[in-house]
């Protein structure tokens, strides 16, 4: 459903379609009124899309399309949804791969970064700890000795 664009060689931004207006408008309604159904968190997430002539070409065209929404548009959700959903439209038009969970699925279930951060720390340490009482209770293999020496680095404390 990709339509061909033909961008002019000069760059002012006109663009030559043969009956894709169309294709792009419908795709463009449909957008729209799939988000305005959808709530927030079901939403797909967008992808980074690559600043191209032809990307550019897909958005120069859509954009006149929006006015008649954004002129009805009530408040600032709908006027969100809609943005979406153009967005959501370009995205489709170029061919764009989109996410099928929604923007919080995969995330609400993930631990947080600090959380995480600090339980690898917490594990160090205690390696560390358990470490060091096996080199008190007189083990002495050489990576033993070697991590008690990292720990004690810098300190006034001697290994004897």
């Amino acid at each position: 459903m990709i339509p061909e664009i033909l961008v002019d060689s000069n760059d002012d931004g006109t663009v030559a379609q043969q009956l894709e207006l169309e294709q792009m408008r419908s795709t463009l309604d449909e957008a729209i009124l799939e988000t305005r159904s959808t709530p927030l968190e079901n939403q797909p997430r967008l992808p980074r899309i690559a600043l191209s002539k032809w990307n550019r070409a897909i958005v120069r065209a859509l954009n006149p399309m929006l006015v008649t929404y954004l002129e009805a548009s009530r408040d600032l959700c709908e006027t969100d949804s809609i943005l979406f959903g153009a967005t959501l439209a370009v995205c489709r038009i170029i061919g764009a791969k989109l996410s099928t969970a929604g923007r919080t699925t995969g995330q609400s279930s993930a631990i947080p970064v600090w959380r995480t951060r600090i339980e690898e720390r917490i594990a160090k340490v205690t390696a560390l700890i358990g470490r060091l009482i096996c080199f008190r209770s007189g083990n002495t293999r050489p990576w033993i000795v070697r991590t008690v020496r990292m720990a004690v680095a810098g300190t006034n404390v001697s290994l004897t």
